[in-house]
């Protein structure tokens, strides 16, 4: 066994000023929040670690991150806290081009373990988004094409790695760790690798044997819909017995020991764990979990997805990470302490700050500027949060911001919102363009005063054709109409 030697990291004074000029915090503060031990040592898998794992469910339970773990549940505990390495998966079927916000909470989970040294895997349905997954659904879904199928595939097998590729770097900044750092290994797995070489008359003498149609009948997904007018399709009916099969084809082949999933998957996880005792008595030592995560919601009981309307989705191409920070920046009061422990590794001690502060002044949107950039920075990349912060401030006007016209271009065609117009255009007839507007409607928002122009707010009453009184740099135009609309304009 490889010898594994701890370093303590402790913030220094550049680390310390950094936080301090970020968000406002007493240093004092976060030399007291407790920071993580980080293994050194080579990456390929051990059989322990150090204790930087110790008590990892507790933690997460405090976060609001793990809602029911079955039993016995002291076990998984023993073995985390006697340093065993754990191996953890998560399944997403490929019914969309892009992960959601609210995929995103059992893949917290598993970024946890991950930056602490614990194995995960990620299974995308390449073959059970063919069936279609009856939990939380009211109706069956509409049938996929095989060609739009493969192609989620391959997006979500991007986002995956890019999410947790920017998850740990996001987590070595916040802990001030460089080399040190030793996390798990990440190996992404496609479902349909496994299922395409299975034949149905084959399954059913293999394993029909040991699955109990009492037992599927009773599971919340299937009885719900039976329940209804909309009914229950065979190929919904048996969708539990194909996830049941990936835990127990993943805890055979790659030793995968704990599921992952939300509480509306509870049902189908417990369905494996059924599985892999029936066919594979277990020691204490190597007995199948399930961990579930609760349903991502915010405070007025609403929920996050695309059956919602409200998905924010992950993928750059969909959602910049300007997008991601002005929805984060949105967020209700009674949801800043819920989202900061769920989505940041910001320490508990220094989000109870965060939230004390914020409460004093809630006008001034404080936790939520905090949860806007440190989840923006762990989905999109260190720094994109206070770039998004930064051009937030400028289109909203919200503090003086001074930046270069090439800055700020860079800026905005990164959040895919930069404009462009002719230098010959008029005020008013850029007006009408950018407003959707009529000349006589363009002239009417001129002579009440709601136009204004450049990052210092000078209000137009009148026509403009010579525009460089207003110009950064003689080059961007910054135009503003009434409270919410801003547009930066790159002139020809």
């Amino acid at each position: 066994m490889l010898e594994l030697r701890t370093f303590s990291h402790v913030l220094n004074s550049t680390k310390i000023k950094r936080l301090v000029t970020d968000y406002g915090l007493s240093a004092a503060l976060w030399r007291k929040a407790r920071f993580y031990s980080h293994t050194i040592g080579p990456s390929e898998p051990q059989d322990t670690l150090n204790s930087r794992s110790d008590n990892i469910i507790d933690e997460l339970k405090q976060r609001g991150l793990v809602c029911h773990v079955s039993q016995p549940e002291n076990v998984l505990w023993t073995r985390l806290n006697g340093d065993e390495r754990i191996k953890l998966y998560c399944g997403v079927d490929p019914t969309a081009q892009s992960l959601h916000l609210g995929n995103l909470v059992p893949l917290m989970v598993l970024l946890h373990f991950y930056v602490k040294g614990h194995d995960i895997v990620t299974v995308i349905g390449g073959a059970t988004g063919k069936v279609g997954d009856p939990s939380g659904r009211k109706c069956e879904r509409d049938l996929m094409k095989n060609d739009v199928r493969q192609s989620n595939v391959k997006s979500i097998s991007q986002q995956l790695r890019r999410f947790f590729q920017h998850g740990l770097e996001y987590y070595n900044n916040r802990h001030n760790v460089t080399e040190f750092s030793s996390p798990g290994k990440y190996t992404p797995r496609n479902n349909f690798d496994w299922w395409k070489d299975i034949k149905m008359l084959d399954f059913l003498a293999d394993f029909g044997r040991h699955i109990r149609v009492q037992s599927m009948l009773a599971r919340d997904s299937v009885s719900s819909r039976l329940q209804t007018q909309n009914s229950l399709g065979f190929n919904e009916f048996t969708y539990q017995i194909l996830q049941a099969y990936d835990f127990y084809y993943l805890y055979k082949e790659e030793n995968v020991r704990v599921q992952v999933g939300g509480n509306d998957q509870w049902g189908n996880i417990t369905a494996g764990i059924d599985l892999i005792n029936r066919l594979q008595p277990t020691q204490k030592n190597s007995l199948p979990f399930g961990v579930t995560v609760p349903l991502l919601t915010t405070a007025t009981g609403e929920k996050f997805g695309k059956s919602a309307g409200n998905a924010v989705f992950i993928d750059p191409s969909v959602n910049t990470a300007y997008d991601v920070y002005q929805f984060f920046f949105n967020t209700l009061d009674a949801d800043v302490l819920k989202f900061l422990n769920i989505f940041t590794f910001l320490d508990p001690n220094v989000i109870t700050s965060v939230v004390e502060s914020h409460n004093k002044s809630p006008n001034l949107r404080y936790g939520q500027t905090v949860l806007a950039k440190e989840v923006t920075d762990m989905l999109y990349g260190v720094g994109s949060g206070s770039d998004s912060e930064t051009l937030s401030n400028v289109i909203f006007g919200r503090y003086d911001v001074t930046l270069s016209a090439t800055k700020l271009i860079e800026l905005c065609k990164k959040a895919k919102i930069l404009q462009s117009a002719d230098r010959k255009d008029s005020l008013v007839k850029l007006i009408c363009k950018l407003a959707d507007c009529s000349v006589s409607e363009a002239r009417r928002k001129l002579s009440q005063g709601s136009v204004y122009l450049h990052s210092s707010r000078i209000r137009i009453k009148e026509d403009v054709s010579n525009w460089a009184p207003y110009l950064i740099d003689d080059q961007v135009l910054i135009l503003r109409i009434g409270k919410q609309k801003c547009f930066i304009i790159k002139m020809r």
